[in-house]
């Protein structure tokens, strides 16, 4: 939520990408290193698509267990992400704090195991079956910490002294978060208090939602406090109006950032979380996924929002638009984070479309690609892969069937007298062509390939 914000060894095995791995045109994409914390995009499950404001522990525990159970977690479908409501919020106060100012697990929804927190609780519950657990926090502090004037632990300062009130943060639930003055003494320790707590409750993701261009210090300040902390945990940014002025920030501190507003379709509810997502929504990331491009690499990535695919006709997505989504996910080495409500899966949906080992191959790469083609409606998409292939999306975003062609020159392919393969993800069909890349595409569709020289 940054609200109003084909084999399978082929998709699990990736190798670390050389300097020169991720060219088109000139435009390196992943360096020698990988600096992130996971090499590859995260795949998972978010709670906020589905659930909302209802988040509990039983429900995050059914969605973890169904996708185990659905086969998702063999293909590496691993992390299980608790979005907002999940602390104390009693108003526009703030959320309620504990003794060092740091929010309070909601007992109602994650009530304590015995002596466990609540929160910690889920986490093991997850890690017992082998996945990862993530939580979701905004910037700044809240003004009950302000005015209790609590300790910030392990110092002798306090919430008011490092606190600019007269500065709102973005808290979409409770409201009542303003600015953390990072020139303070202590500002930096209550960041690092609240990883030591996360830490404690063995999280291993933690989203940053709210941010803006003047939040630059929080996020310096998170991945400081997590680096110090000892614990891996992946540091992920989602916009409340953040721009590409962002990207150096983001760049050297986060492990992906998501810039565009949420996928989720709210005006099209009907008293519940369907429709998830829209055609609409989907179709206004392709100039977010273009024009971010250059800040993907070196375990890096640039986030789309959640997956809207798996429960049907709930999905809000004609079968064409899911396989757009997918595609456009993949060629922009996206984090693909289920949105669904897993415990109802669709069976064609995981079959067809989150099953597709060949299109999460493109995905697990960990190269974005670039927009070689963006001619009113129809939009092509490439990327070359290490081992010499070209990964090119034909999009078709108008109402029509339209023919769209590129030269295999033109996505970073050499010559090549004897012709290329054209191998389509999504069907399987393979064809050969002497020089351009062409597919007849339906509206709202896309043609993937994977391109080889013969």
């Amino acid at each position: 939520m940054g609200r109003w914000t084909h084999a399978l060894a082929a998709a699990l095995v990736v190798v670390a990408l050389s300097a020169g791995a991720a060219t088109l045109n000139g435009q390196q994409n992943a360096g020698t290193a990988t600096n992130g914390l996971e090499p590859t995009p995260l795949l998972g499950w978010s709670s906020w698509s589905f659930l909302r404001k209802e988040p509990t522990a039983d429900k995050v525990e059914a969605q973890a267990l169904a996708m185990r159970d659905s086969g998702l977690q063999k293909l590496g479908y691993t992390y299980v992400n608790l979005d907002d409501f999940w602390y104390q919020c009693p108003g526009p106060q703030g959320p309620n704090v504990d003794s060092y100012g740091r929010w309070v697990t909601d007992p109602s929804r994650f009530p304590p195991r015995g002596d466990t927190n609540g929160i910690k609780a889920v986490a093991d519950y997850m890690h017992g079956m082998g996945m990862k657990f993530g939580i979701y926090v905004t910037p700044g502090i809240s003004r009950q910490a302000v005015s209790k004037n609590t300790s910030i632990e392990g110092t002798p300062y306090t919430a008011a002294q490092i606190a600019n009130s007269s500065v709102k943060e973005s808290n979409y639930n409770c409201k009542g978060m303003v600015r953390i003055d990072y020139s303070k003494p202590g500002a930096q320790e209550f960041i690092d208090s609240w990883v030591k707590m996360l830490s404690g409750w063995n999280i291993d993701y933690v989203k940053i939602d709210g941010m803006k261009n003047s939040n630059a210090p929080d996020i310096e300040a998170w991945s400081k406090a997590i680096r110090k902390g000892g614990r891996p945990i992946v540091l992920d940014v989602t916009q409340g109006s953040f721009t590409a002025a962002l990207a150096p920030t983001l760049m050297k501190y986060a492990d992906q950032w998501e810039f565009a507003p949420d996928i989720e379709c709210y005006r099209c509810e009907k008293g519940s979380s369907y429709p998830l997502t829209s055609w609409k929504d989907v179709s206004s990331r392709f100039n977010f996924v273009a024009n971010w491009q250059p800040y993907s690499g070196s375990g890096r990535f640039n986030d789309f929002d959640s997956i809207e695919i798996g429960n049907g006709s709930n999905d809000g997505l004609i079968p064409v638009e899911r396989q757009t989504q997918l595609s456009l996910w993949a060629l922009g080495a996206a984090p693909l984070i289920l949105g669904i409500d897993i415990t109802n899966l669709n069976q064609g949906d995981l079959q067809i479309y989150l099953k597709n080992t060949a299109v999460l191959a493109v995905d697990q790469d960990s190269i974005a690609a670039k927009r070689v083609v963006n001619n009113g409606d129809q939009q092509v998409f490439a990327k070359m892969e290490s081992n010499g292939d070209a990964i090119v999306g034909l999009f078709n975003a108008g109402e029509t069937e339209k023919k769209i062609s590129i030269a295999a020159s033109a996505v970073g392919l050499s010559e090549n007298k004897s012709g290329y393969s054209t191998d389509n993800l999504w069907t399987g069909e393979t064809k050969k062509t002497s020089g351009d890349i062409n597919a007849v595409v339906p509206p709202h569709g896309v043609v993937l390939y994977r391109v080889k020289a013969l």
